[in-house]
C-alpha cells in the first residue's frame, strides 16, 4: 500500500522505494522516533499504517500479529517472542496491529527499560482507545502516539496520472475518499468500500463491542453517515435506528475508537460550556459515508442533496488529518451561538484563532463572507481571528481575493493556522 506525497509531485528520495510515495506526517513520525523509544501509530484500518512504518524505519524487524501463528507465540511466550525479534539483527521491532495482543505492551516494558534507545520499538494499531488505555498504563512516558489517518488530497496528488485524477473534482475527492489502496490498485471504490464495511462490521465491531446485532448496527452506520456535519443529537439517532440512547452512545464511541467518526466539539470561551454543547459528526472518510448512502458516481455525489454536507466533512476531514500530521490535538471546533451565527471550522491556537466556513458552489461569492464576519465579531478578541472560505473552485479565482481558499489547499490552510508552514 503506497504512501503519498505531502507535495503536489512525488519527492525524489533515495529513502523511499519505488512504487511508494511520502506522508505529510513523516517528518513529525521522525522527530518522535529520536526521542522516544517507542512509537505507536495509530489509525483506521488501510490507512497505511504498516507501510509508513517499514519506509520509515527499512532495518526494523516486523511482526505482524495478525497471524494466528504470531499472535499465539505473543500470547504464550512474550518475552520470548520479543528477544528473539531483538536478537535477529534488526535495528528495532515493528509490533504491527498490536491491538490483537494487548498483554505484550506489558512485557514490552521490560526490554524498553533495558534498553532505551530511541526509536527502537515502533507499534502499529486499529482502535484508538483500546490501544491507548493499554499504553498509558504499560508504557507512560515512553511511547509517542500518532494518528495517521487515510490520505490527504496533497498526498493523493503525489500518484502518477491517471490515479491522481481519480480526485481532481471535488465531487471525485469526496466520492473516493482518502483510503491509500484505492489509488495504489486503481480499483472502483464502491468495490472496495463495499469490502471495507463488510470486514469491519464482521471483524472490528464484534471484537471490539460484541454486538449480537449486526444488522442493526450497518442500519446505524448508514443513519450516521446521513449526519454526516450535522449537529448530533443522539437521541434522535436511537430512535431512528431503533436502539435505546445508551447503546446509540455505546456505538457511537466504538465509531470514534476505530476513526470512523469523529465528533467535532463546539468553540466556547468558557472549556466548561464546550462539553455540554453539540458536536458535529464527521465521517473521516468521505468515500465511506458515500458508500453507505448509496453513491455509487461522483455524479451521485453532485446530484444528492447531502452534497454540501459531505464537501463539509471533506474538508473537515482534511482539518483533522493536518492537524495529525503536526502531532497537534484539540485545536479544532466548530462555532454555533444564541443568536445564530454559525462557523463550520474554527482553528484555535493559544487564542489565536482561524474562522473557516464551507461552501460547496465552484464560483466564489462575496456574500458568503458576512457569516464569517458577524462570527469573527462575536469571539472575544476580534483583533486575533482570522477569517476563511474553503469554496469548491479551483485556486486563481478573482473573485475570492484572500478570504477564499480553494478546496485543493484546505489542509495547507489548517496547517498553516496550526503553525506548521
Amino acid at each position: 500500500m503506497p504512501l503519498a506525497s505531502s507535495s503536489g509531485a512525488v519527492p525524489p528520495s533515495a529513502r523511499v522505494p519505488a512504487g511508494l510515495v511520502d506522508r505529510v506526517i513523516r517528518p513529525y513520525l521522525e522527530r518522535c522516533a529520536a526521542g522516544f523509544p517507542a512509537i505507536a501509530l495509530v489509525g483506521p484500518r488501510q490507512s497505511g499504517k504498516s507501510s509508513l512504518a517499514r519506509v520509515a524505519f527499512p532495518g526494523h524487524r516486523a511482526l505482524v500479529l495478525e497471524s494466528p501463528d504470531l499472535a499465539d507465540a505473543a500470547q504464550r511466550d512474550p518475552r520470548g517472542l520479543l528477544e528473539s525479534a531483538m536478537s535477529a539483527g534488526a535495528t528495532g521491532v515493528i509490533l504491527d496491529e498490536v491491538q490483537r495482543v494487548p498483554s505484550l505492551l506489558s512485557y514490552l516494558l521490560e526490554f524498553i527499560d533495558r534498553d532505551p534507545s530511541p526509536g527502537r520499538w515502533v507499534l502499529t494499531g486499529s482502535e484508538s482507545l483500546l490501544l491507548s488505555e493499554r499504553l498509558s498504563q504499560s508504557l507512560a512516558g515512553r511511547v509517542a502516539t500518532l494518528d495517521l489517518l487515510p490520505l490527504m488530497h496533497r498526498e493523493i496528488a503525489g500518484f502518477p496520472e491517471p490515479v491522481a485524477a481519480m480526485a481532481a473534482s471535488p465531487t471525485g475527492a469526496i466520492f473516493c475518499g482518502g483510503y491509500p489502496a484505492i489509488y495504489a490498485r486503481t480499483v472502483d471504490p464502491s468495490t472496495w468500500l463495499g469490502s471495507y464495511v463488510g470486514t469491519y462490521v464482521e471483524r472490528d465491531v464484534r471484537r471490539v463491542l460484541n454486538v449480537g446485532d449486526l444488522a442493526a448496527f450497518q442500519r446505524f452506520l448508514a443513519l450516521c453517515a446521513g449526519r454526516t456535519g450535522q449537529l448530533l443529537n443522539s437521541a434522535s439517532l436511537a430512535a431512528d435506528a431503533g436502539i435505546s440512547h445508551p447503546t446509540a452512545r455505546s456505538w457511537l464511541s466504538v465509531l470514534e475508537a476505530t476513526f470512523i467518526i469523529r465528533l467535532l466539539p463546539a468553540w466556547h470561551g468558557n472549556v466548561r460550556k464546550r462539553l455540554v454543547k453539540a458536536p458535529r459528526l464527521h465521517f473521516v472518510d468521505t468515500g465511506l459515508a458515500c458508500y453507505l448512502l448509496g453513491l455509487r458516481s461522483p455524479q451521485h455525489v453532485q446530484d444528492h442533496p447531502l452534497r454540501g454536507a459531505l464537501f463539509e466533512s471533506w474538508v473537515v476531514g482534511e482539518a483533522m488529518k493536518a492537524q495529525a500530521a503536526l502531532g497537534e490535538r484539540g485545536r479544532l471546533f466548530h462555532w454555533r451561538d444564541s443568536k445564530g451565527s454559525e462557523a463550520d471550522l474554527v482553528v484555535d491556537v493559544g487564542g489565536r484563532m482561524t474562522v473557516i466556513e464551507v461552501k460547496s458552489g465552484r464560483t466564489y461569492q462575496g456574500e458568503w463572507m458576512r457569516g464569517v464576519r458577524s462570527v469573527v465579531a462575536s469571539m472575544p478578541d476580534p483583533a486575533v481571528v482570522t477569517g476563511k472560505v474553503v469554496f469548491g473552485g479551483d485556486p486563481g479565482d478573482p473573485a475570492a481575493g484572500l478570504d477564499g481558499v480553494s478546496w485543493r489547499d484546505a489542509g495547507a490552510l489548517v496547517m498553516s493556522a496550526l503553525g506548521g508552514g
